[in-house]
Parts: C-alpha cells; sequence; structure tokens
C-alpha cells in the first residue's frame, strides 16, 4: 500500500492550497485517514483527521481555516487551506489506518511521503 501527496507549495500569507493523498495498492479497506503537519525542526503534529464515515477532528491551528474531506471511491483525501500563515509553513505528511484483509480486523498505518508547504512572503 503506498500514499502519494501532492499540492504543496509556495503561497503567499492568506492564500490557499489545496493537498491531495491517494491510496493505492492491495488492501481490503481504510478507516481513518489524517494530514500530519511538522514543521522545520518541530515533531509531525495532527492537523486534520477524518474516518471513514466522513467525520472531522482538527487541531485548534487548523480549525477554521483547513478542511478535510474524502472520496472513499477514490482513496483519497484532500486538505483544503485557506488563509495560510508563515507558521503553516512545513511538511504535510498523510496517513492511513489501513486493513490487509477481510480474514483479519488489525489496522495497520502507513504514511506518505511528505509534500511540502511554505508560506512566505
Amino acid at each position: 500500500v503506498q500514499l502519494q501527496a501532492s499540492g504543496g507549495g509556495l503561497v503567499q500569507p492568506g492564500g490557499s492550497l489545496r493537498l491531495s493523498c491517494e491510496a493505492s495498492g492491495r488492501f481490503f479497506s481504510i478507516n481513518d485517514m489524517g494530514w500530519y503537519h511538522q514543521a522545520p525542526g518541530e515533531a509531525r503534529e495532527l492537523s486534520a483527521s477524518i474516518t471513514s464515515s466522513s467525520s472531522t477532528n482538527y487541531s485548534d491551528s487548523a480549525k477554521g481555516r483547513f478542511t478535510i474531506s474524502r472520496d472513499n471511491a477514490k482513496n483519497t483525501i484532500y486538505l483544503q487551506m485557506n488563509n495560510l500563515k508563515p507558521e503553516d509553513t512545513g511538511d504535510y505528511y498523510c496517513k492511513a489506518d489501513i486493513r490487509p484483509s477481510a480474514y483479519n480486523q488489525v489496522m495497520y498505518p502507513v504514511w506518505g511521503r511528505g509534500t511540502l508547504v511554505t508560506v512566505s512572503s
């Protein structure tokens, strides 16, 4: 299973970006998916997560500015990021809890490579 993230780039403060993350490979189902932010020199932290039934959860810094969504048919999540601030700069990683088989209910976390977001004037 692979997660392919895209959509990062350079944007001015107040601007917007939309990140995408698609899961590919062989698996039975995907449970929760999420986006994690890692600022330079800092630990990786949850920005937003979404369940298979599209219930969402946001960090305090993401609330009101970011929107996470999901297309289960495409095994893809999105992160719409509005009113970006310099402190949003960093790598954004997507994560998915994968159930590999119908015969095993254990879920495994899979991480994608980061996509870099730079907010600067």
